[in-house]
């Protein structure tokens, strides 16, 4: 039950003991053509889209490097830790402006804005900051972006396929997501869409050389890839969209909200305050949900406690660490997952002596989630 990588479903797990092909086959290409297909459907974009063999990591150091050169500056905005990869990014192919908010709290618009006056060429967020389970106003910074004629850079990693994420509405450039999140697939694929916009900017030999972003666009276009891919990771990624498919994208992103609420409902009942703060432009994710460690409790009693019990879950990152808990509700999690989950929290809780009676987390679960 941790927010990635999550467990994979058999069907994905079969595909992958496929026979080995060529990358070069027009058994590749069909594979390739079909995942490009669904991915645009997926991240709600006619953007062309490409598969890199590599993590989320790889699709963002594609995006920064393709865009942002020496001369170049691009506005990093953080409120978690994996908005601090944009950082670190920046700062390798060129300056990093950095504008920092609490971990776990609202961005502040009005700030965003005035850093953009003073002129940059991209803008980056991360969308599901997945250290802290806020979802941050992608929408919002896309219409500034716009505005300053910023390239809008997402990491969608832990969030396309789980939360709304409408890549062209909201002006994004470029977004990226991960194989091993909500699509339920193993580490190992970033799949990145790119509008004609941002393609313009890309240049030849600019950036990476593995994670050269034009060098796989224009590959793309034949349904090949520049260098020699994870074979078997696209299979497992096509029948993971197909699955997704056959669920619907709509009622996949509406189930994970369902079970996100559950695990909200179940921190309520049993006093467990939820960490990230929220307001009209910032929400609560629906692919993981950060709670404050509850008092009396140590993160080792809790985390270790659960993991005795068979169920696993994540703890905070960085300063955060023994500070707060984290659950994953993505990919092909189901209502019996986090009913389990709740119900060995509230056990570890009992025994620990912080919670007098068993029940109350559970059933406050199932009722939202059911409702």
């Amino acid at each position: 039950m941790i927010p990635g990588p999550v467990k994979v479903p058999q069907r994905v797990l079969r595909a992958m003991s496929k026979p080995m092909i060529s990358h070069r086959s027009a058994d590749f290409e069909t594979i390739y053509e079909d995942c490009r297909s669904r991915l645009k459907e997926l991240f709600e974009t006619k953007n062309d889209a490409v598969v890199l063999s590599g993590s989320g990591t790889a699709g963002m150091e594609a995006a920064v490097g393709g865009i942002i050169g020496k001369e170049d500056k691009i506005i990093t905005v953080t409120n978690g830790k994996f908005g601090e990869r944009f950082t670190e990014l920046g700062d390798r192919y060129g300056t990093a402006v950095l504008l920092e908010f609490p971990w776990g709290t609202p961005f502040d618009l009005d700030r965003i804005e005035a850093a953009l006056e003073d002129g940059a060429k991209a803008i980056s967020i991360v969308h599901n900051e997945t250290s802290v389970g806020i979802v941050n106003p992608a929408k919002e910074v896309g219409k500034l972006a716009r505005r300053y004629d910023a390239i809008f850079i997402v990491d969608g990693i832990s969030s396309i396929g789980g939360n709304e994420f409408l890549t062209d509405e909201w002006g994004i450039d470029i977004a990226i997501t991960g194989s091993q999140k909500c699509l339920a697939v193993p580490p190992g694929l970033s799949m990145v869409t790119v509008s004609k916009r941002a393609e313009e900017m890309l240049e030849d030999g600019k950036g990476g050389y593995y994670t050269d972003l034009k060098a796989h666009l224009n590959k793309s276009r034949k349904n090949q890839t520049p260098y020699t891919p994870a074979v078997s990771l696209f299979y497992a990624l096509q029948e993971a969209l197909t699955m997704a498919a056959e669920e619907g994208f709509p009622e996949r992103r509406a189930r994970m909200a369902g079970l996100a609420k559950g695990v909200r409902e179940a921190a309520l009942a049993l006093n467990i305050e939820l960490f990230p703060q929220v307001n009209e432009h910032s929400t609560y994710s629906n692919t993981v949900t950060a709670m404050k460690m509850p008092e009396g409790v140590t993160d080792g009693q809790l985390r270790g406690g659960m993991r005795k019990r068979g169920v696993v879950v994540s703890g905070g990152q960085s300063a955060l660490k023994g500070k707060i808990f984290r659950i994953g509700t993505m990919g092909a999690c189901t209502e019996a997952d986090v009913l389990r989950t709740i119900q060995t929290l509230e056990l570890v809780l009992a025994k620990e002596g912080v919670i007098s009676s068993l029940g109350a987390g559970v059933g406050a679960a199932s009722r939202a989630i059911d409702g």
